[in-house]
Order: structure tokens, then C-alpha cells, then sequence
């Protein structure tokens, strides 16, 4: 029974570790939020924690590591982004398998080196070979989008503020969004400030560089600066501005990446934040030799 319960937190804290929050109770909260939108979502996103997790375990990779769920969350973003980008059948469901392991192997590989923490590139890795070895071989299992954009809808803020907390995986709804920034507010407070920066600053940048209301009401706009705000944020007013650059500056790589077509994922999360770690060392260094 002890053990039942141990496997459930670290399942839990793998999902809540996708925004950076060590606590089970937390992921249990971003669960149900993906459950209340999409249940298949729900259990694409369990499965790719469940085999991710599994994977770092029977490769023998630190105890520490997966009992805090830090080999879980990029099985479980991938496990999302197949149902998000594929017709769910045994094919993509094999392939999920895979990816997610693959995932897993990527962030062993990624923590070997000490420079710069991986966040989410095993999956933003994994799903972008993922996505170009199904457009090479298998293209017909792949969604295709349908979307058409009406130029007549307004900006709707709270929608907008509220989907970019979910779309950190991949969910449009507000209900989602705001379980997640309650999963993220019960384990800290000073997350839960810098998640609503982070959903809030890309707005009016959005806005100023002539970014459609329907792209802003999706959220896109402002999930990469949810996680960049928590990765960076402390309570120090410096840590504000650092981490407001990493947020603006993720928003135009996502407009960047959007107008490239291609499939951005979290990787101007990612990109922006190394940036920014990268000039605080050069500052640092600067400021010691001075």
C-alpha cells in the first residue's frame, strides 16, 4: 500500500513539475484540469508520465531525480502532443511509447552537463523527430488543421490570460487554466505571482506588434511566458526584470516561430530563459572582475 501511495505522488509531482511545482497535490490539480477539458488528453497525459517515469527507473537513473518527478513531466507534455497533433490509433499510441522513453534518455543526457538545466527540450526535442518522422512516413496519422480565422473577434483578456496558463499543456479552457495557477498557488505563492505576470506581459506586446485577437484568445500568446516567469522568478526586484526580458523576449520568438510555421512548442520558453542565465553569467563574471 505504502508503495501504491509513493508511485501516485511521484505520477503527481511528474505533472506538476511541468510548471515547476515539486508537489503531488499540485499535479493532481493540473490532472483534473486536463481531464476537465479533454479526458483523452487526461489519460495521454498519465501514460506519458506513467512511461517516462518507468523508463528513467529501469535505466537505474537517480532515485532523487524520479521520486521528484523530474523524468515525468516531458512524458507527460509528449503524451499530450500526440493527442494534440495525431489521430489517436495503436500507431500513434506506439509511437507515443517511444517518445516519451526518448524524452527520458534526452534529459538523462541534458543533466550530465551542468552549464544550463534542460526545462522542457526532451520534449520539445522528442515531438519535433516525433512530428518529422510521421510528416516522412506515416503523414496520413498526423492532424490536419482546419482552423479558419475570424477577423471579427475581439480580444476576450480573461480568456486570454486564462488559456495561456493552460496552453502550457495544450489546453484552451478557462476552467483548466485556472486549476493550474490554484495547483501552482497551493505550493507557492511566489510561482503563483510570477505565473500571472508571465500570462499577462505578452499581451500588450502581442497587441502593439499587430497580433490577431483570435491567436491571443487561443492563448498562444502567453504560455511560454507562464513558464519562463516561474523558471526565473524569486522575490527580488531583479529577478523582476530578468524575468520580465525572458517574457517579452519568448513572445517574439513565439511570433517569430508562428510566422515560420513552424511548430514552436515551448521553445521559445526554453531559448529565452538559456539567454537570459547566459548574459546574468556574463554580468556576474563581469561584476567579480570589476
Amino acid at each position: 500500500m505504502a508503495s501504491l501511495y509513493n508511485s501516485l505522488l511521484i505520477l503527481g509531482r511528474g505533472i506538476g513539475q511541468v510548471m515547476f511545482q515539486n508537489n503531488a497535490l499540485s499535479g493532481l490539480l493540473m490532472l483534473i484540469g486536463i481531464f476537465l477539458n479533454s479526458w483523452q488528453m487526461g489519460i495521454l497525459a498519465l501514460s506519458g508520465n506513467i512511461i517516462s517515469t518507468l523508463t528513467a527507473h529501469f535505466s537505474g537513473y537517480g532515485r532523487d531525480d524520479i521520486k521528484n518527478g523530474l523524468y515525468g513531466f516531458n512524458g507527460t507534455l509528449v503524451g499530450i502532443a500526440v493527442g494534440v497533433f495525431m489521430e489517436l490509433s495503436l500507431g500513434s499510441l506506439l509511437l507515443m511509447v517511444v517518445a516519451a522513453c526518448i524524452s527520458t534518455w534526452i534529459a538523462r543526457l541534458l543533466n550530465l552537463q551542468r552549464s544550463l538545466p534542460g526545462f522542457t527540450a526532451p520534449f520539445i526535442l522528442s515531438v519535433w523527430m516525433l512530428l518529422g518522422f510521421c510528416s516522412w512516413i506515416m503523414p496520413d496519422i498526423l492532424l490536419v488543421s482546419d482552423t479558419v480565422t475570424d477577423a471579427t473577434q475581439g480580444i476576450n483578456y480573461f480568456q486570454t490570460f486564462s488559456f495561456g496558463i493552460g496552453q502550457v499543456m495544450f489546453q484552451g479552457n478557462i476552467w483548466t487554466g485556472l486549476l493550474f495557477l490554484i495547483g501552482i498557488l497551493i505550493n507557492s505563492r511566489t510561482a503563483a505571482f510570477y505565473t500571472v505576470i508571465g500570462a499577462l506581459f505578452p499581451i500588450p506586446l502581442a497587441i502593439l506588434l499587430g497580433i490577431d485577437a483570435e491567436t491571443l484568445n487561443m492563448g498562444l500568446m502567453g504560455y511560454n511566458g507562464v513558464l519562463c516567469a516561474i523558471a526565473l522568478g524569486d522575490r527580488t526586484l531583479k529577478s523582476l526584470v530578468w524575468d520580465s526580458c525572458s517574457v517579452l523576449l519568448s513572445t517574439l520568438l513565439q511570433i517569430i516561430g508562428m510566422n515560420l510555421e513552424i511548430t514552436t512548442l515551448t521553445a521559445p520558453f526554453v531559448v529565452s530563459v538559456w539567454i537570459i542565465m547566459g548574459i546574468q553569467k556574463l554580468v556576474s563574471v563581469r561584476i567579480e572582475k570589476s
